[in-house]
């Protein structure tokens, strides 16, 4: 069983984005509305530690939509590295 795609295969869906989209959109709109129902019910003093925790996490999730690797470059280098390595001279 081959690692990398053939070239007649359809391409993965994550090498669309979609499903990167979808997860960012879905996770940074529930990050959003924790904040909003965090903040109302805590007290004046934990809001501003609350609020920098959930921006945090909200630029965690954006560095990694835009700078981790898609599915089909993961696979494209695991193919690069299975070459590499099989074309070693073991001791």
């Amino acid at each position: 069983m081959s690692a990398a795609p053939t070239p007649g295969a359809p391409p993965l869906a994550e090498g669309r984005w979609l499903w990167r989209r979808l997860y960012v959109f879905a996770t940074s709109g529930a990050a959003w509305l924790l904040l909003d129902r965090l903040i109302a019910g805590t007290p004046p003093e934990a809001a501003p530690r609350l609020a920098q925790g959930l921006m945090a996490l909200l630029a965690l999730l954006l560095v990694l939509y835009l700078v981790a690797p898609t599915a089909q470059q993961l696979i494209a280098t695991l193919a690069m590295l299975r070459q590499g390595m099989g074309g070693e001279d073991r001791p």
